[in-house]
């Protein structure tokens, strides 16, 4: 029984655009771009060149890279969106399979595979040691493991119950120091509790009741997760 292929990797985002207004912008010919280019390993025709402008032919990531140090210009700004998936965001890092695998100390393979299935199961140090080689913010990161409901169920836990009960499983997805998660939790918790307790301002035995002081527009516990750990010292690593 033949083993079913795996399917093609999708193609890396490209703007033809972006391509064509950088190379016109440095007074660069098509001619003098592919002499470029092969000073970085990709020896091309200038009609390839022109294709990618175009539109009709579509660059490797390696060709992407080689492209954006050619260009003298960040690859993302080639890219035309924001990186969206470990394999974008490893491009706009103009980083290979392999040397991501490297800075962040685990195996080539376990790696690829991350990037293959978009689920990445690394340790609490593997995830931050991930966030600095791929610049990724720690929303960034809990977006590219497609994390977000997970990590704004267990919120929603730590809210309705014990915040310790979900300390380390949040950790794996928010790689912080214990301490200081342990600090935003508690404060989420003490935050909803008290706005749940609260009956009103006015002074006990009044026949009159006070007015209701004007409500705030409650945000959602992962949207205050987020701003109450912006607030902390997090190392090298962005919110």
């Amino acid at each position: 029984m033949r083993r079913s292929r795996p399917p093609a990797p999708t193609p890396v985002p490209f703007s033809p655009q972006a391509a064509r207004a950088h190379r016109v912008g440095l007074g660069l010919t098509s001619e003098q771009l592919t002499g470029a280019l092969a000073a970085h390993g990709v020896r091309l025709l200038p009609t390839h060149v022109l294709g990618w402008e175009s539109g009709e032919l579509h660059p490797t990531e390696e060709e992407l890279i080689a492209l954006a140090r050619a260009l003298w210009c960040p690859a993302v700004q080639l890219m035309g969106v924001a990186p969206a998936t470990l394999r974008d965001f490893r491009v706009a890092r103009e980083l290979s399979q392999e040397q991501a695998a490297t800075r962040i100390g685990i195996g080539l393979r376990s790696y690829a595979d991350a990037e293959l299935t978009g689920r990445w199961t690394g340790n609490e140090e593997q995830s931050a040691a991930l966030a600095e080689a791929l610049g990724l913010t720690l929303r960034d990161l809990v977006r590219v493991q497609g994390a977000e409901q997970e990590l704004e169920q267990r919120l929603r836990q730590c809210v309705d119950g014990r915040w310790q009960a979900q300390s380390k499983a949040i950790g794996k997805l928010v790689p912080v120091p214990r301490e200081t998660l342990g600090r935003v939790l508690a404060a989420l918790q003490s935050e909803r509790q008290a706005t749940a307790g609260h009956w009103g301002a006015g002074s006990w035995g009044s026949s009159t009741p006070a007015a209701p002081a004007p409500q705030q527009p409650e945000q959602a516990p992962i949207d205050r997760f987020w701003t109450l750990l912006a607030a902390q010292d997090i190392g090298g690593l962005r919110v």
